[in-house]
This record gives C-alpha cells, structure tokens and sequence, in this order.
C-alpha cells in the first residue's frame, strides 16, 4: 500500500503540517527537521498526492495555452519549446485548441477566472482591449505569443522584418515577377501572416518593382491549398519566377505543383518559405527561420518568473530576429 503523509510524519517524528509546509518549500521548517522529512519522504518512497497539493496550496499547478491549428507544424514546434521548460516545473500543461472565434472568446473569458489556471500563453491569438483588460484584471500572469497587445507580456518574432529578408533575397538574386501567397488575411488567427504581406509590398516598392495584384493571392490554410494557389500563378500568361509563400507548408505545396507541372526549381522558379520548420531542410526549402522553439522557451520562461518572482522589471516586451536559411530552392531567374 503507498505510503501517505502520515506514515511520512510519523517516520520524521514531526506533524502532518511540518510534512505539507515542507512539500511546498516553505521557508518556516528549520534546516534539520526539513531533512528529517526529506529523508523519511525518500525512504518511504512517498508521492504527495497532486490534487490534495493544489487545494492546500490554492494553485491549479497548471499551465492553459491556446492556441489555433493545433496540426499545423509550426504550433507544434512553439508547444514543443514550452513543454521543454515547463517539464522542469511543477507546472502542468494545458492545452486549448481554437477551431473557431465563438471558441476563442469562451476560452479566453474561462481562463481569465483565477480557479482556472496559473498562468496563461496565449499563441498567435492577440486579444482585443476588452479581453486584454479582462487578462490584466484578472491578476493571472500572461504572456502572448507570436502576439501582441500593449497591456500584455509578449514574445514577438519580427513578422515584418522577416518578411522583408524573403523579398529582398528574391530581387537580390534578380527577380522582378514575385509571386506571393498565404491564407486570408483578414483573420483574427494568424495576424503575422499580414506582416509578411505589408514587408512584401514595401520591399517591392522600395525597390522600384511594380506590385502586380494578380501575382497575389490568398486561400485557406494548409499545404493542398496552396498547391492550387501556386498552379494559378503559374498558369498565368506571364507567371512570376519566384513565389514567396507565407509560411513552409504553404511554400512544399508551391513545390509540389512545380514538380507537377514540370517547372523546375530553382532553374525556372525560386521558392522561398517561412517559419523553417523540419520538413523544410528535407526538401531543400530556402526560409526565413523565425526561431519557433525558441519563441516557446522565452514564452515559457517568461510566465514562470511572473509566477515564481516579484520582479517588476521583467523585460516584458522581447523580440526574436528572423534569419535567412538559403537553401537550393531559389537561384537567378532564368536568362531571357
């Protein structure tokens, strides 16, 4: 039969309250008698029970993030970040998947109540003023990610600046007919996807190139989408020599499509994606790597010195640099 706190005190030869104040690292358990009951925990191979932990403690001991596409690679490889701190934690993970804006409004009004939860991450979901002041209100430390609000503790990858990295790379290597595409830009879900848009356009301007409008176009999310986004483009009359797709599972349809229609790359068309996710080093994909693991570890960290400290000055507001990954995806146009 497991041991339980009791046999725990009686073997320490202390009270069941010496045992729960020393399982919560209190400060008040003198160094001996703390020793005492680690020792007696170790030699009867005790496990505190973790709900009676949490209602002596009054914390949930859990984490809820949400987030959307919970299938998509690149939330998977953010999760994958956070998860690595938090396994180090007495913080357990919860997950909240959003499908839909009803769905995201009832997750995010449910986590602001303080019995729900410690600590929030909110991932590429930026919350409007109400729902931010709600958060802010509530006392429940959070922090977004790939996200912003002024109210809010954000880590956010330089959406823009990346997106201008991808352009560039594209007319540095002499292409004047860039095609770009992404998932509709008008959403709630995803906003870093109209910061690619805007660096696109802004590159193109800067750089004397006329935007041409059919060379751009915007579709549901996922990588079949995509397939017959880039088929558009390249059934055109004059079709661009280089696609910028807003993100990797987007730019391996553009990549299926060539292969498909026999365009070849990089000779005939460059492909540049964006997040560098794994496949894209297995099919040779040239992207813009925003540091999604990383983004989930600062996210993490983040939350839990909110959780753990007083400090009042936490560098709330981080940035992560995009770079450039050039692969053998994209080349010079070919010669007229």
């Amino acid at each position: 039969m497991p041991a339980t706190i009791r046999d725990v005190a009686q073997k320490a030869n202390v009270g069941v309250g010496t045992v729960s104040r020393v399982l919560n690292d209190s400060p008040a358990v003198r160094e001996e008698t703390r020793n005492k009951v680690l020792a007696a925990i170790a030699e009867l191979d005790y496990t505190p029970n973790p709900i009676a932990r949490r209602l002596s403690t009054g914390q949930t001991l859990t984490i809820g993030v949400i987030l959307p596409y919970l299938t998509m690679p690149s939330y998977i490889e953010r999760l994958r970040g956070v998860q690595d701190v938090l396994a180090n934690s007495k913080y357990d993970l919860v997950l909240f998947a959003v499908e839909n804006e009803t769905q995201r409004d009832a997750y995010f009004q449910n986590l602001s109540l303080k019995s729900k939860v410690d600590g929030v991450l909110l991932i590429s979901l930026p919350p409007n003023d109400e729902q931010a002041e709600r958060f802010a209100a509530s006392n429940i430390p959070t922090v977004l990610i790939d996200a912003y609000h002024p109210s809010l503790c954000c880590v956010l990858p330089d959406d823009f600046g990346g997106g201008k990295i991808a352009t560039q790379h594209l007319i540095d290597l002499g292409h004047r007919k860039i095609g770009f595409i992404s998932d509709f830009l008008d959403t709630v879900f995803h906003p870093s996807m109209r910061y690619r848009y805007q660096a696109y356009r802004e590159t193109l301007d800067e750089a004397g190139i006329p935007f041409f409008p059919e060379y751009q176009i915007e579709g549901a999310r996922g990588r079949a989408p995509a397939r017959e986004m880039a088929r558009r483009l390249l059934q055109l009359p004059d079709p661009p020599t280089a696609i910028f797709a807003a993100y990797d599972s987007q730019a391996i349809g553009v990549l299926d499509i060539a292969h498909e229609l026999g365009v070849r790359v990089p000779e005939e068309l460059s492909v540049i994606g964006y997040d560098n996710i794994r496949d894209a080093e297995y099919v040779d994909l040239t992207t813009i790597n925003q540091h999604l693991d990383q983004s989930g570890h600062q996210g993490a960290n983040l939350l839990l010195e909110m959780l753990t400290t007083k400090n009042t000055d936490l560098e709330c507001k981080q940035t992560i640099a995009a770079k450039l990954l050039v692969r053998g995806s994209t080349a010079p146009p070919p010669a007229k």
